[in-house]
């Protein structure tokens, strides 16, 4: 049985509960927090997993005070190629992957960023392309279904092989590369090349197994999928033999669920910041490997002229017609190359 005095301590707390919470100063129930998954295809230890994903996801966890953790899985959700349509379809909150693993023209204007002679910075050149897609590509709205945090690009992508090294385009009549599709496979096609489409996990064992004989790879990629005893000649070219538009996106329901608040905390880490970063942990990989390359003995020379001559007259072709394209979608191809290429200071051969 409670005293009076008791029952007066209780009505006063009560009282004074009351009026702390009508001014508001009473602490609130903290918000759950959402965690978003990002599926991963390329190896946990690759570098742009490393360097880039995992320090954007810790990233977007205090930018958003807690508020919005990003789970990276263990193992993808389906195949690299899978993974523009798993974010659409919220089989996966976040993905990147390669545009040119969808074949046909569904992300045609991404070529853009596969040419030829596009960038030695792989963080130039990302910055360089994520401001032309948000300045012109995205008008053509290629990533209707989800919401875009990011497009970028890798280090110049060159030459590899295990037959004998490529000084001029006639070397390369006969062999068998693996290409990421898109510019890539339309050029090494015209070369003489017999181009095989297959995601960059499958390149060991496709090399391993003699199915091709080479491939059209970045440099660090040699050394993140250990291809580094199935290969003997690299050749690389000013500016990228080619290169490749990769995207970055979220599921735009989940997106949308956010608040305003953590939106705009993240799309400051994207975008932009993001091409940065991505581009700088490709120009930190491509170097360590490009050690380690000459140091397991594989021969590394630069194209000769002649050689470059001949791929800038068979990607100028591409990029005409691919300009064709691009203009029946509302932007100007022939501009948006301009000036991507001015700046990243590349000046075409002559």
């Amino acid at each position: 049985m409670k005293t009076p005095i008791a029952r007066r301590t209780v009505i006063q707390g009560l009282g004074a509960g009351v009026a702390l919470a009508a001014a508001g100063v009473l602490p609130r129930r903290a918000e759950a927090a959402t965690t978003l998954t990002l599926s991963s295809w390329l190896p946990p230890k690759h570098p742009i997993v490393v360097n880039a994903f995992e320090p954007w996801a810790d990233d977007v966890a205090k930018a958003t005070d807690g508020r919005v953790k990003v789970r990276i899985l263990p193992k993808p959700l389906g195949g690299a190629p899978a993974h523009f349509d798993m974010a659409k379809d919220g089989i996966a909150d976040i993905t990147y992957g390669l545009h040119s693993f969808t074949p046909g023209d569904r992300f045609l204007l991404s070529r853009l960023a596969e040419f030829s002679f596009i960038g030695d910075d792989a963080a130039q050149l990302s910055v360089a392309y994520w401001n032309a897609y948000d300045k012109r590509l995205s008008k053509a709205k290629e990533h209707a279904g989800v919401h875009t945090l990011g497009v970028f690009a890798h280090g110049p992508g060159a030459i590899h092989n295990r037959v004998r090294p490529i000084k001029t385009a006639a070397d390369l009549q006969g062999l068998k590369f693996r290409v990421p599709g898109g510019h890539a496979s339309d050029l090494m096609g015209r070369l003489g090349v017999t181009p095989l489409l297959a995601p960059s996990p499958e390149v060991y064992e496709m090399l391993a197994n003699k199915v091709i004989d080479g491939v059209t790879f970045t440099l660090e990629a040699i050394t993140a999928f250990k291809l580094l005893e199935h290969l003997k000649h690299t050749t690389t070219v000013p500016g990228g033999v080619y290169n490749t538009s990769w995207f970055f996106v979220m599921n735009e329901g989940k997106w949308n669920a956010l608040s305003d608040a953590d939106k705009a905390a993240i799309t400051k880490l994207s975008g932009e910041a993001f091409a940065r970063r991505v581009g700088k942990a490709w120009i930190d990989a491509d170097a360590a490997a490009l050690e380690k390359m000459k140091a397991s003995g594989m021969e590394v020379i630069q194209a000769e002229p002649a050689f470059v001559k001949d791929l800038t007259r068979h990607t100028a072709e591409l990029e005409a017609a691919w300009a064709k394209l691009a203009e029946a979608r509302g932007v100007d191809g022939v501009a948006a190359l301009a000036e991507l290429r001015e700046a990243t200071g590349v000046k075409l051969p002559a």
